[in-house]
């Protein structure tokens, strides 16, 4: 078996070949990938921060960090939860919104140049077989014996 003719492998570097573009342009801003994808999960009235790890699959070390960062650039800012006096808001600066602006034209203008180039039948092929895929883990239909 080659590496290459592995779904593993083709995922592993397809999805090392997107992360390397986006923190290529991300670095153009002075940012990251982390820190646009973070951006684009903050919601507009605040997002509290013990949410925003689970939606975007980040580890709380890795998205401490990086809130951390986007604070200290003036992308951010925490407040109190009014709702909840243990919790914290994570909001978007004026800043932070005119990235969070450039981050959707990013993610925009890349998913328009792959369904140009490849079709739209195409890219739902590929969300078909990724969702399925996504299935078959959660339902722990791999790597068990019949």
């Amino acid at each position: 078996m080659t590496d290459n003719k592995t779904i593993d492998h083709v995922l592993r570097a397809t999805w090392q070949a997107v992360a390397k573009l986006y923190n290529e342009e991300a670095s153009k801003y002075g940012a990251t990938m982390a820190i646009a994808f973070t951006l684009l999960n903050i919601d507009k009235e605040g997002t509290p921060s013990t949410s925003l790890g689970p939606k975007m699959g980040m580890e709380a070390t890795s998205l401490s960090r990086t809130l951390k960062n986007m604070e200290e650039k003036g992308l951010i800012l925490r407040k109190k939860n009014p709702n909840d006096g243990r919790g914290v808001l994570i909001f978007l600066t004026e800043y932070g919104k005119e990235m969070r602006n450039v981050s959707k034209e990013k993610v925009i203008d890349f998913n328009s140049t792959i369904i140009d180039s490849i079709g739209e039948d195409k890219v739902n092929t590929f969300y078909e077989v990724s969702n399925h895929i996504v299935d078959l883990i959660q339902q722990r239909k791999i790597f068990t014996k019949s």
